[in-house]
C-alpha cells in the first residue's frame, strides 16, 4: 500500500524538491500538489521530472478532503504554516512540518491541537541526516567547551533569521552547557549588530546569500585552541532522505506534537 501524501507549498523551491522526491519513491503517492504559485501547472514538469496530470492546485482544505491522504507535507512559509498545520490535524490528517517560523507558543497550541483530534503532528528544523547529526556533536560539545557561537547561511529568499535550525542547536548547547559563556557580553560595536543577536546566551550571526541552500557553522573556543563543526547542504536533494523517514513513520507516531528528526532516528 503506497503512503499518499498532498504537499502545501508544492511549488517552491523545497516543495518542487520534495515532490520529485515522493514521484521518484515506489512506496509513496503524490495525491494532491497545492501552492498559490503556478496553480494548473504540472507538478512533475515543475520539479523537472515527466508530466505527472497532477495539477498544482490553491485550496488545501478542498485538496485533504477530495483525496483524504495519509499524510499532510508542509512547506509552506511563516504566513501560512499555522493555519496549514491546524487544517490538516482538525480533519485528521497526520502532518508532517518542514516549513520554520513557528514560535515555542504555536507550538504548544498546536501540540494541543494534535491531542485533541487524536493525530500525530511531526516538526524538524532540518531534515538533513547530516544536520541532525552535527546538532548531536555540539550539543556533547558544549559540556566541555562552554564558549561558542553560531553563522548560519542560507539564500537571500529566507523568510525568517535566524534559522531554526540555529536556533534549536543553541537550545540544545544551552542545556549541555556547564557554565554560562563569556562571547555573550557585550562588545563595543563600532558598527552596530557586527556581534549578532543573543539567543541562549550566545550570539548567532545570520547571512542571506544567492548561491547557498544551508550552511550552520558552530565555532568553540579555549584556551589555546577552537573547534568548528560545520554542515553544508549543497543541494536541497538532502533533506528528501530525512523527509522520506518522517513520512513513512508519521501515522505510526502518538497523538500529538513530536519534534526532531532525532527521535526517528
Amino acid at each position: 500500500m503506497r503512503i499518499r501524501v498532498v504537499v502545501a507549498g508544492a511549488a517552491g523551491k523545497m516543495g518542487r524538491a520534495m515532490s520529485a522526491g515522493i514521484l521518484r519513491e515506489e512506496d509513496l503517492a503524490l495525491a494532491a500538489a497545492v501552492d498559490v504559485q503556478c496553480p494548473g501547472a504540472d507538478i512533475g514538469e515543475l520539479a523537472g521530472l515527466c508530466r505527472t496530470g497532477v495539477a498544482v492546485e490553491t485550496d488545501l482544505r478542498a485538496a485533504l478532503e477530495r483525496t483524504r491522504p495519509d499524510v499532510l507535507l508542509e512547506f509552506t512559509g511563516p504566513a501560512t504554516v499555522y493555519g496549514n498545520i491546524r487544517l490538516g490535524l482538525e480533519l485528521g490528517v497526520p502532518v508532517v512540518v518542514g516549513a520554520t517560523g513557528l514560535n515555542a507558543e504555536q507550538l504548544r497550541e498546536l501540540d494541543g491541537c494534535a491531542r485533541e483530534c487524536r493525530t500525530p503532528l511531526f516538526v524538524a528544523t532540518n531534515f538533513a541526516i547530516g544536520a541532525v547529526l552535527m546538532l548531536r556533536f555540539a550539543a556533547e560539545a558544549a559540556r566541555y567547551l562552554p564558549e561558542y557561537e553560531i553563522i548560519e547561511i542560507h539564500d537571500e529568499k529566507k523568510a525568517d533569521a535566524p534559522s531554526g535550525t540555529a536556533l534549536h542547536t543553541l537550545d540544545l548547547m544551552e542545556q549541555r552547557r556547564q557554565e554560562p559563556t563569556l562571547s555573550a557580553r557585550n562588545s563595543a560595536e563600532s558598527v552596530a549588530g557586527c556581534r549578532g543577536g543573543l539567543y541562549a546566551g550566545a550570539r548567532v550571526h545570520s547571512l542571506r546569500l544567492p548561491g547557498v541552500v544551508a550552511i550552520e557553522e558552530v565555532m568553540f573556543g579555549a584556551v589555546g585552541q577552537t573547534l568548528t563543526l560545520r554542515h553544508e547542504s549543497v543541494s536541497r536533494d538532502s533533506f528528501f532522505p530525512g523527509v522520506a523517514l518522517a513520512l513513512r513513520r508519521a501515522s505510526q507516531l502518538p497523538p500529538g506534537l513530536t519534534l526532531g528528526l532525532d527521535k526517528l532516528m
